[in-house]
């Protein structure tokens, strides 16, 4: 071997020096003769470095001509991590990728081709287009980026997290890009749809009681993934996000005025400040199951398929050329496999200690419980790792249990007494008693009084079961009140896609109808739901927009459009500020206001009384039961179920207190919810069809 070959110092070219460098951490970072770049690749044969550096006052083009060094396994290689270090570059806006060649035999489960740049697993921002939707730029490729000239962003010493307990927790599910895209927010073209449009809207979240929002993935994701190849979604734009490009940077396209992907950042964490201060917590939602790579027969090729398909996804054991797919998106990442959960953990950790968001919701969670082989796990190694991650100790981990390969946890999720879960039976059978099926009433109680039947095992608490009526997925809680079938012809899969199983009622007309009665139903059973999800043990999630009643017009996976289907509506929000606005958040505050409906204890045999003795009565589809406080006072509820009314009993009130008429959904507001009360209520209430009360006892 020449002694040239392996100098510690070689020169690229007169403006390019490198080093061998050093092969922790992962990533681009700075050290004190250069930037160091490091990935892992177990399998690949050749690794090619390659940089686009920026011109003085010039965004960088990510399709660009870049230069490119080759890594040389003997002094750039140690284990399965190559790395160099690169001297004299800037300290900020350059672009880098990876050419990575291998092994070529699909057979064997490899995908290298090094015809393609690709994007590093470990960058911690991402340059791609600057807008979201720029049909113009919809092609360019996504590539690695820095930056080590920007102060530690200040927190201020007045910031605190708003460390809410679980138990205390409201959960508004959001789109950042929808929350504010529309031209109704009322804010300057450059700031919709971004993460500054959301600190502008926060009034609106202190308003309407909410203290969490659980955002809609905000890791960098291609909207146009759907556009690559001819295909009956090929007219679609993905607003939804669920997948992902890279773990660890924020959706630069929802910073403000085509920032990028530094603007991204700083956004970013200006949002969650912003949040913090006004006392409400970030839980993300997170997408560890698959990735934006599709298929092998609509390959997308970005990253994690070609810096090493064998160790990033699960294949068929028998058949390596097989990608499995328990994600229903064509691909599963491999997520116990030890090289992806070490990239998992530190995407979560990055996360909290870089972006100090409070929690994290996994989506298909079930894909976390499996095997490098797809088999379901008794103990996954990941999911024990995050309940015991010290970085992630103070944080909310909610999983989604359940995945498309089957793997149906809820209430079994392996949890560690630390994980929460999306409460799936919840959902259901809420939305069966509230539409009147019959033989609904014993597991309508089942779920409003905590879910005992899920979660009172080892030390779970009723707040581990996140209790929701409506979600992004499926219908709006209007559309829930207003289809009894999905309409998803606007997705181009002629209506193949979706749940079939919605649960949902028209109220008598399908769609859109002028017909009073039937509004009048519709308005009375969205107030039914809402006040069943804020008088319930449990976490309470709610849907943004169902506080004005948002219709999609009856499509249930409404994911790739970015128009009014999705975008929050905010002149229909003033349009209903007194009504139905009015009703959800004052039930929101009422719930805040009483810890008996956030126990961190399942209920006994002293906190609540059942005033019911059939309970094996099919057909009977009232339920009424008191909870009992004795420091804030007896709250009562019955919900009618039926198509007439029915006169309840009303019991006597503890000594020395009334009963208070705080809700009647059968009355229009502000009569539908009155926070001080209307007193004097005794001996029996009628109550209307398809209606519920609430009486809160006081002196």
């Amino acid at each position: 071997m020449m002694e040239e070959e392996i100098s510690q110092i070689s020169e690229i070219s007169p403006s390019v020096k490198v080093s061998p460098g050093q092969s922790f951490p992962l990533g681009a970072s700075e050290l004190e003769n250069g930037i160091n770049f490091a990935i892992f690749s177990q399998h690949a044969s050749l690794v090619t470095l390659c940089l686009s550096v920026p011109e003085r006052g010039k965004i960088q083009d990510v399709d660009a001509a870049m230069v490119e060094i080759k890594l040389d396994p003997r002094i750039n290689k140690t284990g399965d991590i190559w790395h160099i270090c690169v001297e004299d570059l800037p300290r900020s806006g350059v672009l880098y990728g990876y050419r990575i060649d291998g092994p070529q035999g699909w057979q064997q489960g490899h995908r290298f081709d090094s015809g393609i740049i690709l994007l590093d697993p470990y960058a911690k921002l991402v340059e791609g287009r600057r807008y979201f939707g720029d049909t113009i730029k919809k092609m360019s490729k996504f590539l690695g980026t820095y930056d080590f000239t920007a102060l530690p962003f200040d927190w201020g010493t007045d910031y605190k997290f708003p460390d809410i307990p679980e138990k205390d927790l409201v959960i508004y599910e959001m789109n950042v890009r929808a929350f504010t895209a529309d031209e109704s927010s009322g804010l300057d073209p450059d700031i919709r749809g971004s993460y500054l449009g959301v600190i502008d809207k926060i009034p609106h979240l202190l308003e309407l009681g909410i203290n969490a929002v659980e955002l809609l993935p905000v890791f960098e994701f291609d909207e146009f993934e759907f556009q690559r190849h001819p295909n009956p979604r090929d007219h679609l734009i993905n607003t939804w996000g669920y997948s992902t490009i890279n773990f660890f940077a924020p959706m630069s396209r929802y910073a403000s005025s085509g920032g990028g992907p530094v603007a991204a950042s700083l956004e970013f964490k200006q949002m969650v400040k912003a949040l913090h201060n006004a006392g409400i917590e970030v839980i993300l939602d997170v997408v560890y199951n698959h990735t934006n790579e599709a298929d092998d027969n609509h390959p997308y090729t970005t990253s994690f398929r070609g810096v090493d398909n064998k160790v990033y996804y699960m294949l068929e054991v028998d058949n390596n050329s097989q990608l499995l797919n328990f994600s229903g998106c064509g691909n599963t990442l491999n997520c116990n496999h030890p090289v992806v959960m070490e990239l998992i953990l530190d995407s979560l950790r990055h996360w909290v200690l870089e972006y100090h968001v409070d929690g994290f919701r996994f989506d298909l969670a079930s894909v976390l419980c499996r095997g490098t082989n797809g088999a379901p796990l008794n103990a996954p190694p990941l999911v024990k790792a995050i309940a015991k991650d010290a970085v992630l100790s103070r944080c909310k981990i909610i999983a989604e249990p359940w995945d498309c390969g089957g793997l149906y946890l809820v209430g079994r999720f392996p949890n560690w007494d630390r994980w929460a879960e999306w409460n799936g039976k919840y959902r259901d059978d809420i939305r069966s008693f509230v539409k009147g099926d019959s033989g609904m009433k014993g597991s309508f109680a089942t779920r409003v009084a905590g879910s005992s039947d899920l979660y009172q095992v080892n030390k779970r608490k009723p707040y581990h079961g996140i209790n929701f009526v409506i979600a992004h997925d499926g219908f709006t809680l209007y559309d829930l009140v207003s289809y009894n079938f999905k309409h998803n012809d606007a997705n181009g899969e002629g209506g193949r896609d979706g749940s079939n199983d919605n649960f949902s009622w028209n109220c008598g007309h399908e769609g859109e109808t002028s017909d009073p009665n039937i509004k009048s139903l519709r308005t009375r059973q969205m107030k039914n739901f809402h006040l069943a999800l804020m008088i319930s043990q449990g976490t309470p999630m709610m849907l943004m927009g169902d506080e004005y009643a948002h219709t999609r017009h009856g499509n249930n996976n409404s994911y790739g459009h970015d128009t009014a289907i999705n975008h929050f509506q905010w002149e229909q929000l003033e349009a209903k500020k007194d009504s139905h606005f009015r009703f959800f958040s004052e039930m929101i505050k009422f719930r805040m206001r009483h810890p008996t409906f956030g126990r961190d204890k399942f209920l006994g045999k002293g906190d609540i009384t059942w005033h019911e003795d059939n309970w094996d009565n099919y057909e009977s589809r009232f339920l009424a039961f008191t909870l009992h406080d004795a420091n804030l006072g007896d709250i009562y509820l019955a919900f009618n179920a039926h198509d007439y009314f029915v006169k309840a009993a009303i019991p006597s009130p503890p000594h020395k207190r009334q009963w208070y008429r705080v809700v009647d959904t059968n009355l229009k507001s502000p009569d539908d919810f009155v926070p001080d009360g209307v007193p004097g209520i005794k001996g029996t209430y009628n109550i209307a069809p398809y209606a519920s009360i609430l009486l809160e006892a006081k002196p």
